[in-house]
């Protein structure tokens, strides 16, 4: 295991997520920002003027060079396995902003190709990383809650029409691969499964009332039924005004826990070492301005810092990072088989 190796990285698009990379990468010991792609090369001249590094105008170059190790992928959702196949061909781990891919198939062909190279995938899902969302985790693994019940995940978050306007690719099913779900709600079901397990089948309506023009949802309903039996909702939305911070309840028989954002705001369980186990704190605002309510990039860095650490320390210990590709699938399976049943009318079952 080597601990002092400096891991170069390199980002692929500038677009608004590509600067909290760029100041995560800063933030983390044995990570270093060593250059910029975009394919409009006056973009990554002003992205590389802002966060350091070397522009580049050639991909190619790009990702022959021998000191980038990891290369964040932070274009439209719907180019990430184009970008990812070509890095992984040239022996580049990949940190791959949410979604992994638009669906499930191109999924599997970025995991596939990951293997056959020898390289990890990771896909970035910054809740997870939290304590608090840990700490819900680890009141699940002891059975703190009992028999799971129900779980429910709320993004009710408002997007103006400017947001949607602001670049062609956003609200389109090529680049985007759907709307409030697979863009924003995406978070919320990556954590909702990670609690309450896998799906065995979901039911669901999509609207559109307030962004009539966009391809794609901007409201999303769902019931779900988890193989242990669970149940579950989602409520996703970027329609609303003036929107609320993203909600995730898990209730039990023994026991129940909300998550708002990054903070626990109630934990009560029947087990007195459960609820000494964690005691409800005011929020950190240190965490995340407004958590993405209203603006996208009202949100700090520091999960991003949290992920980078633990993709480094992976490859350190020659190991598969916390959410590999494989688990950044499993979010994407299920939003696929919630616009499934929302197309038909019909369940769906995974």
């Amino acid at each position: 295991m080597n601990t002092d190796k400096i891991y170069g990285f390199g980002i692929v698009g500038t677009g608004a997520i590509a600067d909290i990379h760029a100041d995560a990468i800063k933030s983390v010991a044995g990570a270093k920002l060593i250059g910029v792609y975009n394919r409009n090369y006056d973009k990554a001249k002003s992205f590389s003027e802002k966060h350091g590094g070397e522009s580049f105008e050639d991909l190619d170059t790009f990702l022959d060079r021998a000191d980038i190790d990891i290369i964040c992928i932070c274009t439209p959702s719907g180019l990430h396995e184009e970008m990812a196949l070509l890095a992984i061909r040239k022996g580049k781990h990949c940190l791959i902003e949410k979604p992994l891919e638009i669906n499930t198939m191109r999924c599997d062909q970025m995991i596939s190709e990951a293997k056959r190279n020898g390289v990890q995938l990771g896909v970035v899902f910054q809740s997870r990383f939290y304590p608090e969302s840990r700490a819900i985790k680890e009141a699940i693994d002891r059975n703190w809650f009992g028999k799971l019940a129900i779980g429910s995940a709320y993004v009710k978050w408002s997007r103006t029409e400017a947001y949607y306007k602001q670049n062609a690719w956003r609200g389109t099913w090529a680049f985007d691969g759907g709307g409030a779900l697979m863009n924003q709600g995406i978070h919320a079901v990556d954590v909702l499964q990670w609690y309450m397990g896998e799906v065995e089948s979901v039911q669901a309506m999509t609207g559109n009332f307030r962004h009539e023009e966009i391809e794609v949802e901007d409201t999303v309903v769902a019931i779900l039924r988890f193989k242990n039996g669970a149940l579950g909702t989602i409520e996703c939305s970027t329609a609303l005004y003036p929107g609320f911070l993203k909600r995730i309840e898990i209730t039990g028989t023994e026991g129940s826990a909300v998550i708002e954002d990054a903070d626990i705001t109630k934990w009560e369980f029947m087990n007195a070492d459960a609820n000494a186990y964690y005691a409800v704190k005011a929020k950190d605002e240190s965490k995340d301005a407004n958590g993405g309510v209203s603006n996208p990039m009202a949100i700090s860095s520091l999960g991003h810092q949290l992920q980078i650490t633990d993709f480094i320390n992976a490859l350190n210990a020659s190991a598969k990072p916390f959410i590999d590709g494989e688990e950044g699938r499993k979010s994407v399976r299920i939003i696929e088989a919630i616009y499934e049943s929302a197309r038909t009318g019909k369940p769906v079952y995974l």
